[in-house]
């Protein structure tokens, strides 16, 4: 599909974020108003380097945001709390508190809520109708859904109804959106949802954005295979607190994102080694995490040997630069005509939608991605 890019740099991209009043969203917003208007520089948005240059992406200026939540504190206010707890730089919210306001102006009430009636239908038509109004309202080219909520459990086979994130995907269809999960929660990945995408002919893209512990996985699980080494245990611990460390402390929504951490490895070293990965809530820590590995292997004539790693991250400005980067992404995929499941976007996504599982391997599937992009533009 050739595209006349003289024109669509005028346009402007809806970027609606389930779970909008989040640390990530939040900072998304903060983080793409910053960039814009040169305060900072957009460190950790790969499609802001040089192999995406002439691809097309919708510039970070053209973004306009909006999305559901069922939390009522506004963004300028939360962005404060964010400044407060170290996540976002001292003065950045007054700076930029007619952008977060703006934003803030597009949430719409998210849900469903305990003892809510309506069916299935009824609250993904209202969502599918807030979105469609936001497009209609702010003269967007197209609009992507990112879901940034917390995560939830693994739906029951037996429930009729759809897990919540289902809901909120349902509605992006309707809506007409491209889609990107950046959470474990199930959203699109149900056979009638995905089915339902691909006949809209919509690009939708995850699962559960890869920003540390898994990160470092992906890039040292190759390492031992390359070597010819045998991993004969891996385990874990992450302690966190803010939303994430309460969602997490619900034994079912551990399970949920601990999944996609052994697949990874699986994926890699060809069957999952002994060992576990543990979720700690510490509320104390914040929007800040601590990521610990401990590796056992085996090398040359039996020797035992232990590899251990600590990554030390504020998971709201790691993940808000991929938010940013996939949003650009999928709205171009969309823009150009592709549809289905984009597995060149595994590079950001500890549960992908096929592709390799090594961090190097999907990158260079990303570049590629990259140059049929610019074909196009």
């Amino acid at each position: 599909m050739t595209t006349n890019r003289t024109a669509s740099t005028a346009q402007r991209t809806g970027v609606w974020f389930v779970g909008a009043r989040g640390s990530v969203a939040t900072t998304a917003v903060a983080g793409c108003a910053a960039v814009t208007a040169g305060l900072h520089p957009a460190t950790g948005m790969v499609t802001e380097t040089p192999p995406f240059a002439g691809t097309g992406l919708p510039p970070l200026s053209s973004l306009v945001f909006g999305g559901h939540d069922t939390a009522s504190c506004p963004l300028p206010k939360r962005a404060e709390a964010l400044t407060a707890a170290g996540v976002l730089p001292h003065g950045l919210p007054s700076a930029l508190h007619a952008e977060l306001a703006a934003a803030d102006a597009e949430i719409r009430p998210g849900g469903p809520h305990p003892g809510d009636t309506r069916a299935d239908d009824e609250i993904i038509s209202a969502f599918a109708a807030d979105i469609t109004a936001f497009a209609q309202r702010t003269g967007v080219a197209r609009t992507v859904v990112v879901n940034v909520s917390s995560t939830e459990a693994a739906p029951d086979p037996d429930d009729p109804r759809l897990p919540v994130s289902s809901l909120y995907a349902a509605a992006a269809v309707r809506a007409g959106c491209g889609y990107v999960n950046f959470t474990p929660s199930t959203g699109l990945r149900t056979p009638a949802l995905t089915a339902a995408a691909a006949v809209a002919g919509l690009p939708h893209a995850g699962r559960d954005g890869k920003t540390g512990q898994t990160l470092l996985r992906s890039v040292l699980a190759p390492m031992f295979v390359q070597r010819a080494l045998t991993v004969r245990a891996w385990s874990g611990t992450n302690l966190l607190g803010g939303g994430d460390g309460a969602a997490l402390a619900d034994p079912a929504a551990a399970a949920a994102k601990n999944a996609g951490k052994e697949r990874v490895l699986a994926d890699t070293l060809g069957a999952a080694p002994e060992g576990e990965v543990h979720i700690d809530d510490v509320p104390a820590l914040g929007d800040w995490k601590t990521a610990w590995d401990h590796i056992a292997f085996d090398g040359f004539l039996g020797s035992r040997m232990i590899l251990q790693t600590i990554w030390q991250g504020c998971d709201s400005a790691l993940a808000a630069p991929l938010v940013l980067d996939l949003a650009r992404l999928v709205a171009r995929a969309h823009e150009t005509g592709l549809t289905g499941p984009l597995p060149e976007l595994g590079f950001y996504f500890k549960d992908p939608d096929g592709g390799p599982a090594a961090l190097a391997e999907q990158f260079t599937e990303l570049l590629s991605f990259a140059d049929r992009l610019k074909e196009t533009a």
